[in-house]
């Protein structure tokens, strides 16, 4: 789109000096109505404190033709922009080690000169998205991109697709569904369930999940919980690094990746917004969100929802209540304080079986899954499912001088899971339920120190955390909650994890950097397992024995049994990124990473561990290129991983994940993303995939491994609507049977999405006014995704027992909300 740029009149020097004067004559009054015709842009930038802040970018963007004019601050942090078309315009500032600050709505007069002032606020460097501040159209309206500075395999998913692409009940497998080579599932309907994502042959618990820079994970394996941790409403941005990273990457299981999601940011203005939401399946959705702006040297926001749901599938409704507070304090101007605190409470009816057996789809149809009769062994009031969270920090971003920079954050979260269902699904009896807890209390701290000097730049650091776990699973009656004598399991543990590191860019030259460096995975566990009734540890020192009701019950012996793992591995990375030109960057990288057993090879008969299996160990290779011009970006990659012990899981008869070494396994492939401006406002963002993971000694697939993906979106993004289409096709892959791979094969299917907004912007006091429409599923498509076969066996065939995951009915959500700016003019 062309910028708009005075006109000059070309003069003959051998013109005739009767048509010179003429011109002479005419030029005051073109120039005055030229003048007249354009407006004049000028202001100040300051931080937070008020000082003037040098070398600011400063971009000005016309609200109606998008056409922009862009300058940088002077010594004294003024700008000035001449020429500009009459007309609203938002107004853009960045500068390092400050978040981006915009201002909407501001008005030029045909020829007046508009003054404004804009007030940036530091950011903790883990908490930003990179993107490109002298690329243009393509870039700034693409949905998710990686940015030039990228050493790896990148998406950052914006904050403006999270707010107007995606469902306000959406969690973060939906933030993600998009992205390149990725798909997770909620067959209760989006946001309904405890989804989980695969990417690149990765299952949930072979990645990294961080919030805020912060990693937040199961204590007995590295598992996530999207329904109960880190709610939509919480959601700002995402940064998805699809590899390992670099020794500076910090984590649990980051060998397959890292999702590194992004609370919401602090506004500089203040709002007031409430919204409604209502749509399928009786979902209704509060919330309030209130921004203070800037009050002295701080800011705040503080957010409140509660979601009801009945849910696709019958029976398992769904209540949350949460909420959360941030706020920032700029103790000076090269320190920022923010503290951030979330709550969530969620109730539900969801049974330990995620979807209806084959027989049962057939009889009641896809959505079945619970029943209304309180005699029949799946009767929903059999199933209570309790879970509550709770996610704080204390972050700290400093600018020491001298290049040196220090982020900390001191954190501590709590999960804490409290389910009651019926084991059986044909009877009800004494010992036929079971009652269990997955409860655990994390306290931890993320350090980093950086140096940018001459010749490169240092980051060190590590990451520290303690975490206490309470485990048990104990058989109950479904009808009482009277629980037997001896439990199923009963286990309570420590665990510290330590992961110092250090690495170091090294600006070969002004286009080339080199990056080694390396990191200490270093873990403790501290077990204490109690006598159970057989199914773990059994009674140690002791005599099983059967009471009256023929429970297995312990005599003699001892009430627990003591003992402790440790594990620890060094994981070196080494990448080159080179600036071929000022828009294309390639790179190479190699990364190791590691993840520790689960808690559970410490099942055994007596607790008697006798060796302690090592962890996990991968090693990645990849290369990529990323583009960026006027109108498309485009990255692309290739990759190869080699895993020398996974672990793969089967669901016992309670449903939990019984864990079970598998050979080594590769994963190869090759991704693209890349987002075009068409014009007018419309853009076409695309991405691909196409690879395999295969165990090595036999050739045969990893399960929910995908051999290609592919996604298409057009969007269109103009003034005060935002609209946009988007489509995820997830190819052909196959499901396990028991410890049997390459199983079961499920058929491709395809995710289609429709979304459609109008926000109140500018400068009215009706600013974040919004009316929203959200389609998932627009084709109501009812694939099977996913089975659990009622056979261990290779290839087993339909039987009526075998569980369907399945993709729910098409949705639609209605959203008003409404905005209140207080002061605005």
């Amino acid at each position: 789109m062309k910028i708009a740029r005075t006109t000059v009149l070309p003069v003959r020097l051998a013109a005739a000096l009767s048509v010179g004067a003429l011109l002479a004559a005419a030029l005051p009054a073109a120039l005055q109505a030229q003048q007249a015709a354009t407006a004049t842009l000028a202001g100040t930038v300051v931080d937070q404190t008020g000082n003037a802040l040098p070398g600011a970018a400063v971009t000005a963007r016309n609200e109606s033709t998008n056409a922009a004019s862009r300058t940088t601050t002077d010594g004294t942090g003024r700008f000035a922009m001449a020429d500009l078309q009459a007309g609203v315009y938002t107004v853009e500032v960045s500068a390092p080690n400050f978040a981006r600050s915009r201002r909407e709505g501001v008005k030029l007069a045909a020829g007046e000169t508009g003054e404004i002032s804009i007030a940036a606020s530091l950011a903790a460097l883990p908490q930003t998205i990179s993107v490109e501040a002298n690329v243009a159209l393509a870039a700034q309206a693409a949905i998710s991109q990686s940015s030039l500075e990228a050493r790896s395999a990148e998406s950052s998913i914006s904050g403006h697709f999270v707010e107007n692409f995606t469902s306000p009940v959406a969690d973060y497998t939906e933030v993600l569904n998009m992205a390149p080579g990725t798909f997770g599932i909620n067959p209760n309907g989006v946001g309904m369930g405890d989804s989980k994502t695969y990417f690149r042959g990765f299952a949930d618990g072979q990645y990294t999940m961080t919030f805020d820079g912060i990693p937040f994970e199961d204590t007995n394996s590295p598992t996530h919980h999207s329904w109960a941790f880190i709610p939509g409403q919480w959601i700002g941005g995402a940064n998805f690094d699809r590899s390992p990273g670099s020794a500076a990457t910090i984590g649990p299981t980051n060998f397959g990746g890292s999702i590194n999601l992004l609370s919401r940011p602090v506004r500089q203005d203040q709002d007031i917004r409430a919204s409604i939401n209502y749509g399928s399946f009786d979902t209704a959705l509060y919330y309030l969100n209130y921004d203070s702006g800037q009050f002295g040297k701080s800011n705040l926001t503080l957010d409140l929802h509660q979601m009801k749901s009945d849910g696709y599938q019958t029976y398992n409704d769904q209540k949350r209540d949460g909420g959360f507070l941030k706020y920032q304090f700029l103790l000076s101007d090269k320190t920022v304080i923010t503290i951030f605190g979330g709550l969530t409470d969620l109730f539900t009816h969801t049974p330990n079986t995620k979807g209806p057996t084959r027989a049962q789809a057939a009889q009641f149809g896809d959505n079945y899954l619970m029943s209304g009769d309180p005699t029949a062994a799946n009767y929903y009031g059999f199933s209570l499912y309790h879970v509550q969270t709770d996610f704080e920090y204390i972050g700290i971003s400093s600018d020491l001088g001298g290049g040196w920079r220090f982020d900390n954050k001191a954190y501590t979260y709590r999960y804490w899971n409290k389910q009651n269902y019926n084991n059986s699904t044909t009877t009800v009896s004494l010992n036929s339920g079971v009652d269990k807890l997955n409860g655990y209390r994390k306290i931890g701290d993320v350090m980093y120190f950086t140096h940018d000097g001459p010749s490169g730049v240092l980051r060190t650091g590590a990451w520290y955390e303690w975490a206490y776990t309470d485990r048990y699973q104990i058989p109950t009656d479904p009808r009482t909650w009277t629980d037997t004598p001896f439990p199923n399991f009963h286990e309570h543990f420590l665990t510290q994890s330590l992961q110092p590191f250090v690495e170091y860019e090294f600006k070969a030259t002004s286009r080339l950097s080199i990056t080694p460096g390396v990191k200490l995975a270093y873990y403790n566990m501290y077990l204490n397992q109690y006598a159970d009734n057989g199914k773990t540890i059994g009674c140690p020192g002791g005599v099983e024995k059967k009471d009256s009701n023929g429970n297995n019950i312990c005599t003699g012996g001892v009430q627990f049994v003591t003992h402790s793992g440790g594990y620890n591995s060094y994981l070196p990375s080494l990448d080159a990124r080179y600036m071929l030109r000022d828009n294309w960057s390639v790179y190479a990288q190699y990364s190791t990473g590691s993840v520790i057993p689960p808690s559970s090879v410490f099942d055994v008969a007596g607790a008697a561990v006798s060796v302690l299996p090592k962890p996990t160990l991968a090693k990645t290779y990849q290369t990529g290129s990323k583009w960026k011009f006027n109108r498309f970006t485009l990255d692309v990659d290739a990759y190869y991983t080699h895993f020398q012990n996974p672990y793969a899981t089967t669901p016992d008869i309670n449903g939990e994940p019984i864990y079970y070494q598998t050979g080594p396994s590769n994963t190869k492939g090759v991704e693209f993303e890349s987002n075009i401006y068409l014009d007018h406002g419309f853009n076409l963002y695309l991405n691909g995939t196409a690879g395999n993971a295969k165990y090595q000694n036999t050739g045969l697939w990893v399960a929910n491994a995908p051999k290609n993906t592919a996604t298409a979106g057009l969007s269109y993004q103009h003034r005060n609507w935002d609209a946009g289409i988007f489509d995820k096709r997830i190819g052909p892959m196959w499901n396990d049977a028991g410890s049997f791979n390459q199983a079961v094969p499920i058929e491709h299917f395809n995710l289609t999405s429709a979304f459609f907004n109008y926000t109140v912007k500018g400068s009215s006091q009706l600013r974040g006014t919004k009316f929203r429409l959200s389609v998932n599923n627009l084709l109501d498509k009812h694939n099977i995704v996913g089975v659990t076969a009622a056979a261990a066996s290779q290839h087993p065939a339909e039987a009526p027992g075998d569980v369907l995951t399945m993709l729910p009915a098409r949705s639609v959500m209605l959203t008003v909300t409404f905005g209140f700016a207080p002061g605005k003019l």
